[in-house]
């Protein structure tokens, strides 16, 4: 993933945009959903993995940032 506009922390977040950007990678739009950075919208690029880009939309996710660097993880 790319480098992330957000302090280094967690954030309740929720997919709001997804598409597949070609060679299994995918580009996210996530909005943080709670705290100081509530309404943020994010945008994140990475490995598709198995994922359907229609199916991701709506879904909640996690980002976290540690030292800059952002990881989402999705919720099943």
């Amino acid at each position: 993933m790319e480098p992330s506009p957000l302090p280094d922390g967690t954030y309740d977040a929720i997919v709001v945009d997804a598409d597949d950007v070609g060679d299994g990678v995918i580009t996210l739009e996530l909005t943080v959903l709670a705290g100081p950075e509530k309404g943020r919208v994010l945008e994140l690029r990475g490995p598709a993995g198995e994922h359907d880009t229609m199916d991701l939309l709506g879904i909640p996710a996690t980002v976290m940032v540690v030292d800059g660097i952002p990881q989402v993880r999705l919720e099943p």
